[in-house]
């Protein structure tokens, strides 16, 4: 049986900032390519979050520094796609959690899915050995490591999870910003910074 090729999907919503880290996706699918056998489309697709169209994307990365403030057709399909089976991973671009976008994203998640919904991931969970294994749970940003943000190294990520699978799993570690540069520099790198990455989307996919 021929696999679906996967697609990283980026959501575009109408409050806030969501074009941030342009060359995040290519590197990603470059290290898809690699380590992997999921067929990849090589262009990222931009999706409204409220457009049907969400529901068409088995995952999406939505990401920025400012204010998250759904509209009442976002919220909707936000709910709606992550209660069917959807996964979305979101990634603070500030880093901090006392920041406008974690606060508003927080709440915003508060009203949809309930104030005890999104919680703190144990760092045993199986999306930190989907393929790589990260023993210590989520692997720290030079972001945080360069005091930026709220000044704190982030030993957990937060998730909402549906029938016990992941619907929404998010970051406060900036990792759109760590793999937001050209793919072919990753030679010069003594260890890959993007395979959690790929840990995140194979759990996503199931595969």
């Amino acid at each position: 049986m021929k696999r679906a090729r996967f697609t990283f999907t980026r959501l575009r919503y109408r409050s806030g900032d969501w074009d941030t880290d342009p060359r995040m996706p290519s590197n990603l699918l470059n290290s898809l390519i690699e380590y992997t056998t999921i067929p990849v489309h090589l262009q990222e697709q931009v999706t409204d979050l409220g457009s049907p169209d969400l529901f068409n994307a088995p995952f999406c990365y939505l990401s920025g520094h400012k204010l998250v403030q759904f509209d009442a057709t976002e919220s909707a399909f936000f709910k709606q796609y992550v209660e069917n089976g959807g996964f979305v991973f979101v990634d603070d671009c500030n880093h901090d959690i006392d920041g406008l976008f974690a606060k508003s994203f927080e709440a915003q998640m508060g009203r949809l899915f309930g104030p005890e919904a999104l919680r703190k991931l144990p760092n045993s969970h199986d999306i930190y050995r989907s393929f790589f294994h990260f023993r210590e749970g989520p692997p720290t940003t030079s972001f945080e490591l360069n005091g930026w943000g709220d000044d704190l190294v982030h030993d957990y990520l937060k998730a909402i999870e549906i029938n016990g699978r992941i619907g929404v799993l998010y970051s406060n570690k900036d990792y759109g910003c760590e793999w937001d540069y050209d793919f072919r520099n990753k030679r010069f790198m003594a260890e890959d910074n993007t395979k959690f990455g790929v840990n995140i989307v194979v759990y996503a996919m199931g595969a």
